[in-house]
């Protein structure tokens, strides 16, 4: 039953990637409303690889030129036509690469011609792999800030708030270097709320809460960055008014996709509202313990859970560590399964996107003398899910729409 149960999570997560895949979508939303111009694309993420792929495969749109910034790694298999420009970054950490990304981005918006059409296609990851930084800003300034602010267990708009004031393109400053140019952007959503201006740290959309000093305490190293800000455009401002902007897909229809999976395939499906945000450890435990007192059947969350990492942290992710903290709780129980997965195929620095654990999980580690609890303390919880061989590999699956938690519980 046992491994039935992992296959049929799999499946069901495999269904959820199907449902966001970056390429089908981008291709479904042309065919809706395509361009009868030629677009000059400008494809951003961690799925831009598969959005662009979207545009080149439907039929009715012509590409006049195009630029692909995307993660190490996460680039196209096959050639490109000549005139589309691609260059792998850097994730999670911002280096050289990543603004030299960003001169690049600006010469090809400043070469587009003043009546062209241009489209932008924006994916989870685009904060990390393209700026251009404020005055008086250094790589080192950011990339310090970068290491605090995820290691910090602040939420994605708290990160975001501080990304956008050390830079000269993010919250919606990117759209005073569009000089008026008709400009579409299709996002897939990676943030709670499904908040344009919080994608990709809103390249071209404004901000809707104005804030100008942080709602959080900062070192005072920090604070002292972000308060150099130059303000960001305002909502109503000129230079968004030929921005048009839509999400086209988003996490609710990954769950969605899970769920009518296993409804076709027999099961009682509990589809849980709430977004699942807060500690990664605490969130583990609750969800092991929603489903062992829970009804039989598949159980469906999402969301993103955050970690506040150790001076030396080890191996593994926000996931990684949710679902080790869970298979404690679930230890010796029969019949139940958690998996915990990133949609994006990665979960932290390494290349696993989750892991997926049972009632069995603590046993099967315990021949390599690991203890699970001193794993979840010092953030190593890939190492022990590596040994008790529950980690989730996927590579780069061609979208982003945070993490999916899925439950299995049988009669």
């Amino acid at each position: 039953m046992s491994d039935d149960s992992r296959h049929l999570l799999l499946a069901a997560y495999q269904a959820a990637l199907a449902a966001v895949d970056g390429r089908a979508c981008v291709r479904n939303a042309l065919a809706l409303d395509g361009p009868e111009a030629p677009q000059y694309v400008v494809a951003i993420g961690k799925a831009a690889t598969a959005m662009l792929a979207g545009v080149l495969a439907s039929p009715d749109v012509e590409v006049a030129a195009g630029l692909l910034i995307t993660k190490h790694g996460h680039g196209p298999q096959s050639p490109l036509p000549a005139s589309i420009r691609v260059i792998e970054s850097s994730h999670p950490e911002p280096t050289q690469v990543s603004l030299d990304a960003g001169a690049v981005l600006l010469e090809f918006i400043a070469a587009v011609p003043a009546d062209g059409e241009l489209l932008f296609l924006i994916s989870g990851g685009t904060s990390s792999l393209v700026e251009v930084l404020a005055d008086g800003i250094s790589l080192e300034d950011l990339q310090r800030a970068n290491r605090w602010l995820l290691a910090s267990g602040l939420d994605i708009h708290a990160i975001n708030f501080v990304r956008k004031a050390l830079s000269r393109i993010k919250g919606g400053r990117l759209a005073d270097y569009l000089d008026g140019r008709t400009t579409r952007v299709m996002l897939i959503s990676d943030v709670p709320g499904d908040d344009p201006a919080t994608i990709g740290s809103g390249l071209l959309v404004p901000e809707i809460l104005l804030e100008t000093e942080a709602p959080f305490e900062l070192p005072d190293w920090l604070a002292e960055l972000v308060s150099q800000a130059r303000p960001a455009p305002q909502s109503g401002d000129a230079c968004f008014e030929t921005i048009d902007v839509q999400i086209i897909a988003a996490l609710e229809d990954a769950k969605q996709a899970a769920a009518e999976y296993g409804r076709r395939h027999g099961l009682d499906v509990y589809q849980h509202a709430a977004v699942i945000t807060g500690d990664a450890v605490m969130v583990g435990r609750q969800l092991a313990c929603q489903l062992l007192d829970g009804p039989a059947g598949l159980h469906v969350w999402g969301g993103e859970t955050t970690v506040t990492l150790p001076p030396a942290p080890g191996r593994g992710g926000r996931n990684q560590h949710l679902a080790l903290a869970a298979a404690i709780e679930l230890e010796d129980e029969s019949g139940v399964l958690l998996l915990a997965a990133g949609t994006d195929g990665s979960d932290g620095p390494g290349d696993d996107a989750g892991a997926l654990v049972d009632g069995d999980t603590i046993r099967r580690c315990g021949v390599d003398g690991l203890d699970p609890l001193h794993c979840l303390h010092s953030a190593d919880s890939g190492n022990f899910l590596a040994a008790s061989g529950d980690l989730i590999n996927t590579g780069p699956t061609g979208t982003n729409v945070m993490d999916l938690v899925l439950g299995f519980k049988s009669e």
